[in-house]
């Protein structure tokens, strides 16, 4: 069998499934993806802007291409990304501010986008790059609100379980710059987004709460959500949200010239992990690349469709998903949602033979830990049992990445500098091989 996934080498197996991580990571990257979709130069300059934890890889890889191609024409700007994400630019600006929580810097960063476009012509260019992380990196309180409102507001719905989708959507009526409104500063000039994307259906508007897109949702949407979500709303945030303070709308002619484009999304870290596993004679089953839900009981879902495939199959099965899923925050321990997915996972499937699991954030970074995400295999049942490490115990504070460090399972990758949300695989090995 060509796959080098054998039950007679387990680390086979596991080194199998960590590189096949890898690999769906290089597929998303910017430097593989921007260089061939750049716009030509207008007559006027260019000013290029950006937010997210791809947005200094996105600069260098534009900066790189411009060079390249058209080095005298003029380029300037600045983008945003997380801490220890940058990447060094000759021409861009390369800010780094905080992320999930937003802070002073992704203020500061955001006043200096707009008024970095603010006084631009028809003739002028306008060259986005924005990624996931962007909306708080870029954090700039509506007239009226302060930063406090946003940190506030931003603690209360991660550790609700609120989607991606319900966040970004009260993001945006809450900020000067979201929801379009920096497009709007930048008009009569053209403006060209580039996104890779990290939210389920890849909706532009909700990637890091659409800066440069229009928004249909209305600040009405918004305060449903935090009342749904049993938040306390703060009475200035409250009365914001009770006015007429509604997005940019996409009706508004100064979009027609406008153009954006999905450089990478779920979809295609998964395409590319499917790719190389049937090439190496594996079966491929995909979920989808738009999952949500609570995180450990996907991976309670997760491993019950595994133990059903492995009584089925007779060859190596992978099961592929993508998307985002909740972390409803109960206790006080350390954990994202990749390996609170795992955990789960791991739970479930109660010690069964032959079959491993990686769940990581593409973008390196699970939750606001150092890690990527975890693996386990066959082994790690037992391992647990010997140091005692129960996994119910672990879940009930939401302390999963200190379960897989026990353990030494934790997968370290660093910044990749790029996001396309989470990426899980499942191998399952059949029993009777």
């Amino acid at each position: 069998m060509s796959t080098n996934v054998s039950l007679d080498d387990r680390d086979a197996a596991r080194d199998w499934l960590t590189r096949l991580g890898y690999s769906a990571i290089a597929a998303v990257h910017p430097a593989n993806l921007l260089p061939d979709q750049l716009p030509e130069p207008p007559k006027g300059c260019t000013v290029v802007i950006g937010a997210g934890k791809a947005a200094a890889a996105m600069a260098k890889a534009l900066e790189e291409a411009w060079q390249t191609r058209t080095p005298e024409a003029e380029l300037s700007g600045l983008v945003v990304t997380r801490y220890n994400h940058g990447e060094t630019c000759q021409r861009i600006e390369v800010l780094e501010a905080s992320h999930p929580m937003p802070d002073t810097l992704g203020e500061q960063a955001a006043k200096r986008m707009l008024e970095a476009v603010s006084e631009l012509t028809e003739d002028d260019l306008v060259i986005s790059l924005i990624s996931g992380g962007g909306s708080a990196l870029m954090t700039l309180p509506a007239p009226g609100l302060t930063l406090e409102h946003k940190q506030t507001l931003s603690k209360a719905l991660l550790r609700s379980g609120a989607t991606i989708r319900e966040i970004n959507t009260v993001r945006r009526h809450l900020s000067a710059i979201k929801g379009g409104r920096l497009a709007a500063a930048a008009h009569p000039a053209r403006v060209v987004t580039y996104l890779i994307s990290d939210v389920p259906g890849d909706d532009p508007t909700l990637i890091a709460s659409g800066p440069t897109l229009p928004d249909d949702s209305t600040p009405a949407d918004a305060l449903a959500i935090l009342e749904a979500r049993g938040i306390e709303i703060a009475n200035g945030v409250r009365e914001h949200l009770s006015g007429n303070h509604s997005a940019p709308h996409r009706d508004d002619p100064d979009f027609n010239r406008d153009e954006h484009v999905v450089l990478a999304k779920a979809a295609d870290a998964l395409q590319a992990a499917q790719k190389q596993a049937e090439e190496a004679g594996v079966e491929v089953r995909l979920l989808g690349d738009d999952l949500e839900g609570e995180a450990r009981e996907l991976g309670r879902d997760h491993a019950t469709m595994a133990l059903k495939a492995q009584k089925e199959t007779t060859q190596p099965l992978l099961i592929l998903s993508g998307g985002e899923t909740s972390v409803t925050v109960r206790g006080d321990g350390r954990g994202g949602r990749n390996v609170e997915y795992l955990l789960g996972l791991y739970e479930a499937l109660a010690g069964a033979e032959d079959i491993y699991a990686l769940a990581i954030d593409t973008d390196g970074i699970d939750g606001s830990e150092d890690n990527a995400g975890a693996l386990i295999g066959p082994d790690t049942w037992q391992r647990a049992q010997e140091r005692q490490l129960t996994a119910g115990d672990y879940l009930a504070r939401n302390d999963a990445y200190s379960f897989f460090e026990a353990l030494d399972e934790l997968i370290v990758t660093g910044p990749t500098r790029t996001n396309v949300n989470d990426f899980r695989a499942i191998l399952v090995l059949p029993r009777n091989s």
